[in-house]
């Protein structure tokens, strides 16, 4: 990949943004960052193009380069939104597609397409099908970490910021029972706050499955006062013996409105890093875990596909008809 050289005016367009970010990176770091950063945003200008960055984005994309940020539902509801002719999705493969799903007509692009997920490879469209014939009329609730294959078989898809209230829809209109794939520690962890009866589908995330109650136990000991907020990706043990469960949004609101003095997030690490640029009073405590398909994405590689406008994303015609339904859904209702 191209290498950019530092210069004056890229000085100028970016130091105000170090300043934010300085506890985050050396100068010298920073210095071979920033021309690619300014690259981004002029290329962005010119293509009248726009980057979505999920929370787990390191800083440099998620502050430097980011226009939308957020969680997967926001991010999903912007990519509908959008008068942009380009979206550059920087998070992972299922988000590309879901952005492809309810923007058709325009080019999504994933700067690298190895960038996947744990979840979505936990299922398939085949599973989801067994399933419906061995439950017939129980409504499939499949979270977004999904392929849009997945997605077109399934009756709505969710969030984990949304997921009790789809589900909990869906018990007002008379279902007692829905299936949740594929993540088993949220449909375990919605389980608990409904009557609504689950059945689930074991897969977990790589990232949030790592986490123990006894992270939070050690760091208590250590951090007094200290207040813990988890995923609920989690297992459910972990959640609770959180002080506060919620999306990666979620947890990011309950930061900027309650500012504790000392916080840790049992969550991918870069959300960290983001919540504590947002937040210099707060003291963000370590124990995340790295999410290496997130990892994958970075500056360089940005750069590299808004020049080549690849690699894109496309999905058949109707399975993109069919999945839209299970979106558009997930929106309505939430």
């Amino acid at each position: 990949m191209q290498t950019l050289a530092y210069n004056d005016e890229i000085a100028k367009t970016t130091d105000p943004l170090y300043e934010k970010l300085s506890r985050q990176y050396s100068r010298d770091h920073w210095e071979s960052i920033a021309p690619y950063i300014h690259e981004i945003n002029r290329l962005k200008a010119e293509k009248n193009a726009v980057i979505l960055a999920h929370n787990y984005m390191t800083p440099d994309i998620f502050f430097g380069v980011g226009d939308v940020v957020g969680d997967s539902l926001m991010l999903a509801q912007k990519a509908a939104e959008s008068t942009a002719d380009i979206i550059v999705q920087c998070g992972v493969h299922f988000m590309a597609e879901t952005s492809k799903i309810l923007c058709p007509d325009k080019k999504i692009l994933m700067p690298d397409m190895k960038a996947g997920c744990s979840l979505a490879d936990a299922i398939t469209a085949a599973d989801i099908i067994a399933l419906k014939e061995k439950h017939p009329n129980i409504p499939v609730v499949t979270y977004v970490n999904t392929s849009a294959e997945v997605k077109a078989e399934s009756d709505v898809c969710c969030t984990s910021s949304n997921a009790l209230k789809i589900v909990n829809a869906l018990g007002a209109q008379g279902h007692d029972t829905v299936i949740m794939t594929p993540d088993m520690y949220l449909a375990q962890n919605v389980a608990a706050e409904t009557d609504v009866n689950i059945i689930i589908w074991e897969g977990s995330c790589i990232v949030h499955e790592r986490f123990s109650p006894q992270d939070i136990i050690d760091a208590r000991k250590e951090h007094e006062g200290i207040v813990v907020l988890a995923h609920p990706e989690c297992p459910p043990n972990v959640m609770a013996e959180a002080d506060y469960a919620g999306s990666t949004a979620q947890m990011d609101n309950y930061i900027k409105e309650h500012q504790p003095k000392r916080a840790m997030l049992m969550t991918e690490c870069s959300m960290s890093d983001n919540i504590a640029a947002n937040n210099p009073n707060v003291d963000m405590i370590g124990a995340c875990q790295m999410c290496p398909y997130m990892k994958r994405i970075t500056l360089p590689k940005i750069l590299q596909a808004l020049q080549s406008e690849a690699p894109e994303i496309i999905i058949d015609a109707e399975i993109s008809k069919r999945a839209l339904k299970a979106v558009t859904r997930m929106l309505e209702l939430s």
